[in-house]
């Protein structure tokens, strides 16, 4: 039996699980904080569904083993690989397109021992090849290495919205653009990209689906259906209210329980959170999203090559939007677009790849380099 003489022999056990296992320790704590607030929301709104709760568990546990395991992988090994899980995950993305399940969309690869959706891969992988392909390149990138970086980020997105999964396919964009602008950019192509974009917002608004159509329209007007597409907004937007200050209590939720909220233990579990929490406990759960995001940055400024520093910092900023893009969705300043919280909401594929770009994050910070003068 180990006893612990002081509180100095505890610091220092734990610090020498969290370097053995390439764990950033602060990390790790705020993020199992964010985990832990999400099981009892999920418990709370599921009327005690205990069932519920341990199959989310279990995903929490499935995403732990990704990120230790991807700690413990040098940076190096990534960028090699990188481009064959780019191209492995776009032949899944048009496996999708041919064979794919789902309810409302064909998102899911269903391979009968597993279940799980391309897509939600995409959010590390374009990160990971933008990151590979600027390994050697010269920073600023020229006009010919921008172009080809957005092919890279094109080519994924224009096959997840044909799933259809527009959400998701902007998600991948913004990260993509992301990876880009850490990359360098020049004032000219910005404008120009820019300027292409939008001249292309016609056609794209043609190609869209009709619900897609009409969910954009219900953002600018949500009560002109409120028992149609504008209901899930409207009934967000009341569960937050209801919150106030400090929140109905504990299991006291009303919006959430008596199914007002739609999809309470997955897109909008923010607004049953913040009904049962309130605007203080909004403002906590954001302070920790906000720590993890700077922490990330922290470890992508500190590294000492293009590949990890373009690589972490994306992670980092794309966990971090996801965050505000679900939370713009819920509060009504942006579309509804399915959006998980990450960390927070109920959900398998999503969870295990926050968990993985977390464990990529470890993984440039335990395996950075010294540099000797």
């Amino acid at each position: 039996m180990i006893r612990l003489s002081n509180p100095n022999d505890t610091s220092r056990v734990v610090s020498g699980i969290s370097n053995f296992l390439k764990i950033d320790t602060k990390l790790f704590v705020v993020v199992m904080i964010i985990v832990f607030v999400g099981v009892i929301t999920i418990y709370s709104i599921s009327y005690g569904d205990t069932s519920l709760v341990m199959k989310q568990i279990i995903r929490v546990l499935v995403g732990l083993t990704a990120m230790v395991f991807l700690a413990q992988i040098h940076p190096d090994t990534f960028r090699l690989f990188a481009p064959g899980l780019y191209y492995i995950c776009l032949l899944l993305l048009i496996l999708v397109l041919l064979f794919g399940v789902g309810k409302s969309a064909d998102r899911w690869l269903d391979l009968y021992f597993i279940r799980f959706q391309p897509s939600e891969l995409m959010k590390i992988f374009v990160p990971l090849m933008l990151a590979s392909y600027y390994y050697d390149k010269p920073l600023p990138p020229r006009f010919k290495y921008l172009v080809i970086a957005s092919l890279i980020i094109l080519i994924p997105m224009f096959l997840i919205m044909k799933q259809p999964d527009l959400g998701t396919a902007l998600l991948i964009g913004m990260s993509g653009v992301i990876a880009i602008l850490l990359g360098g950019m020049s004032i000219r192509f910005f404008i120009g990209s820019t300027v292409l974009l939008t001249a292309t917002l016609p056609i794209l608004w043609y190609n869209l689906h009709e619900y897609q159509k009409q969910r954009i329209l219900t953002f600018f007007e949500p009560e002109s259906d409120p028992l149609g597409t504008g209901y899930h907004l409207i009934q967000s937007k009341i569960a937050l209210g209801s919150g106030g200050l400090f929140g109905k209590g504990y299991m006291n939720g009303t919006q959430s329980k008596l199914e007002f909220l739609p999809e309470n233990h997955t897109d909008f579990i923010f607004s049953a959170f913040g009904e049962e929490f309130g605007f203080i406990g909004i403002l906590i759960l954001m302070f920790l999203y906000l720590f993890i995001v700077l922490r990330g940055l922290s470890i992508s400024i500190k590294a000492t090559d293009n590949f990890s520093r373009i690589l972490s910092g994306t992670l980092s900023l794309t966990i971090f939007l996801y965050v505000i893009v679900n939370i713009g969705m819920v509060i009504g300043i942006l579309p509804v677009v399915g959006a998980p919280l990450p960390f927070m909401s109920y959900g398998g594929t999503s969870m295990v790849t926050v968990f993985a770009a977390l464990g990529i994050i470890m993984s440039v910070k335990s395996h950075q380099r010294i540099l000797r003068k």
